[in-house]
C-alpha cells in the first residue's frame, strides 16, 4: 500500500488530521492500523510509493495531496469493465492502494493454483457481517465486473461519505463489515474469457469436456469440470442423482461434497467466520433467490421487497426453486440466516457486456441495501 512519510508527532492527533483532510476519523483510523510511526495512509488518493522528504505539517500534507484526490465522477471508479483473473489481481492492488481502509487476503488457491482473494472493509466496532461472491460459474464473469464497480463506488463514497439510495456509507461502514470475493472460478472464468490455448496440456482434455465446441461460452464448471456451485452438503444427494455422472461443461456435481480446491476455499470462509447476510451474483433472469426449505429467517421476506423496489422492480423474488447443494442452500440450510442468490440481467451466458449498464443499474442498489440492517 502507497503510503507518504510524515513527521511521527502529526499522527498524535489523527482526529485533527481526519478534520483537515476532511476524511471520517473511523476511516482514516482504519486506514493506518498497520502503519509504521511516519507512515500516513490517506483512502481516496492516488499516491505512487512515497520515497520524497519527510512533510512537516498538515499543510505540507494538503498541498501533497491535493492533485492526488480521487472523485467519483473518476473515469477508474466508473469503468466498466471486463475481468479475467489477471485483471482482477492489478485492480486489487490498486483497490487497497487508493483505499488503505481495505484489507486483502488469499483465501485459498484455484485447482490451476490460482489465489482465491477476498477483500475486507467495516469499522473497529462493526456488529454485523455481510459477504458478498461473484463468478462461482466461469461463463457469468459480468458478475465480477458489476461487484469490483459497485465496490469501488463504495470505498469512493466512503471517502467523501457521499450517501447512496439514502444510505450513509460512513453508518453502513462503521456498523457493517463487508467479505467480498470477486472472482470464486478463476481459472474457469480465464477459459471463457480467454480460451483453452493458454491452458497447456489440459488443453486436449477441455475440448474433449466442451465437447469440441467452436468457443467454450456454454461452460459453467471448474477446471476440472465440476460445477462449483453444487459442491456443498446441502441435499447433495438430490443433484447427484440428477445430474452429469462424469467431469462435464456444465452441471457434474463431483463425486462427492468439497472435493474441488474453490468450494473448500469458501466452504472455509464462511464456516470460520458466519455473516449475517450472504449474496452470491449469478446470471441471469432477473430473479433473486431468498428461501430454502422453509428455514430461511422470518426477515428474508421484508429484505427481498426492499431489494425488488431498489431494482426498480426489475428482479423479482423467488421463494423456492428445485434446486440443491448450491452455496447459499448450505448457508440457509446451517445457520438459518439470510441468503440472497441474485440472477443478474437476461438472455443467454455470458450476457454481452452490452447490457452492463442496465444490469448495475438495476443491482446496485440490493447490494448497497445488504449492508444496512434495522437496529
Amino acid at each position: 500500500m502507497a503510503f507518504i512519510t510524515v513527521k511521527p508527532e502529526i499522527k498524535n492527533n489523527l482526529a485533527n488530521v481526519a478534520k483537515e483532510l476532511k476524511i471520517d476519523e473511523e476511516l482514516l483510523k482504519s486506514a493506518n492500523r498497520s502503519a509504521q510511526k511516519h507512515q500516513l495512509y490517506c483512502p481516496g488518493y492516488v499516491i505512487e510509493e512515497h520515497s520524497g522528504k519527510e512533510l512537516q505539517t498538515i499543510q505540507d500534507i494538503k498541498r501533497f495531496l491535493q492533485p492526488r484526490q480521487l472523485k467519483l465522477s473518476d473515469s477508474w471508479i466508473e469503468q466498466e469493465k471486463i475481468y479475467d483473473d489477471s485483471a482482477v489481481e492489478k485492480e486489487i492492488k490498486k483497490i487497497i492502494d487508493v483505499f488503505p481502509f481495505v484489507s486483502c487476503r488469499e483465501i485459498g488457491r484455484s485447482v490451476l493454483g490460482r489465489p482465491i482473494w477476498e477483500l475486507k472493509a467495516g469499522g473497529e466496532h462493526a456488529v454485523k457481517k455481510v459477504h458478498m461472491n461473484a463468478s462461482f460459474h466461469a461463463n457469468e464473469w459480468i458478475t465480477t465486473s458489476v461487484l469490483l464497480k459497485w465496490f469501488k463506488e463504495y470505498c469512493m463514497s466512503l471517502c467523501c461519505n457521499s450517501p447512496f439510495f439514502g444510505f450513509s456509507p460512513i453508518k453502513l461502514f462503521n456498523s457493517t463489515s463487508l467479505s467480498l470475493v470477486p472472482l470464486v472460478n478463476p481459472d474457469g472464468v480465464d477459459l471463457v474469457l480467454n480460451g483453452s490455448e493458454v491452458m497447456g496440456a489440459r488443453r486436449d482434455e477441455l475440448e474433449r469436456l466442451n465437447e469440441h465446441r467452436p468457443n467454450f461460452n456454454e461452460w459453467k464448471a471448474n477446471i476440472n469440470g465440476v460445477d462449483l456451485n453444487k459442491q456443498f452438503p446441502s441435499l447433495w444427494e438430490i443433484e447427484k442423482y440428477r445430474k452429469p455422472t462424469a467431469p462435464s461443461y456444465r452441471d457434474f456435481p463431483g463425486i462427492s461434497p468439497l472435493t474441488e480446491p474453490e468450494s473448500i476455499a469458501m466452504y472455509r470462509l464462511i464456516t470460520e467466520n458466519p455473516p449475517d447476510r450472504l449474496l452470491a451474483l449469478h446470471t441471469q433472469g432477473e430473479e433473486i433467490y431468498w428461501g430454502y426449505k422453509g428455514l430461511e429467517p422470518e426477515e428474508s421476506a421484508a429484505v427481498i421487497k426492499e431489494f425488488e423496489e431498489l431494482s426498480g422492480n426489475i428482479y423479482k423474488g423467488v421463494r423456492d426453486i428445485d434446486s440443491y447443494a448450491g452455496f447459499r442452500d448450505w448457508f440457509i440450510h446451517h445457520y438459518f440466516k439470510e441468503g440472497y442468490t441474485v440472477e443478474l440481467g437476461k438472455g443467454q451466458n455470458p450476457l454481452p457486456f452490452q447490457q452492463f449498464s442496465h444490469i448495475y443499474n438495476a443491482t446496485s442498489g440490493i447490494l448497497w441495501r445488504a449492508l444496512f440492517f434495522h437496529e
